[in-house]
């Protein structure tokens, strides 16, 4: 296995892929579209949404809380999950400057 070169880069540039990384499967893109769409903490729902094993769900979830994007609480035996707004934000500012560093050219001066 090869080993990346992430000190050539800067850190917003490692920390927006790591991001794109953790949103790069449909599984996890379902699991934030309902966290997005219920608008509050879940727990149990995402089974019976999504179809998927609950292990499964718990690696995707696993996943997206290791880039901060949502964030849990314990009750009982039950653990709740909402997105985390404050690296919402972040995450959505990082693509936002990227994407909007992009002009569109006149077609006539487009490869």
């Amino acid at each position: 296995m090869g080993v990346t070169k992430s000190d050539l880069f800067s850190e917003t540039q490692n920390d927006l892929a790591l991001a794109a990384k953790a949103f790069s499967h449909p599984a996890r893109i379902a699991i934030i579209q309902y966290l997005l769409k219920s608008n509050s903490c879940i727990n149990g729902d995402l089974v019976q949404e999504l179809g998927l094993a609950q292990a499964t769900i718990s690696q995707h979830l696993r996943e997206l809380k290791d880039i901060g994007v949502i964030q849990g609480s314990i009750e009982g035996t039950r653990v709740n999950y909402c997105i985390n707004p404050q690296r919402w934000e972040e995450i959505k500012g990082q693509f936002n400057k990227l994407f909007d560093q992009f002009d569109l050219p006149d077609p006539k001066n487009c490869c």
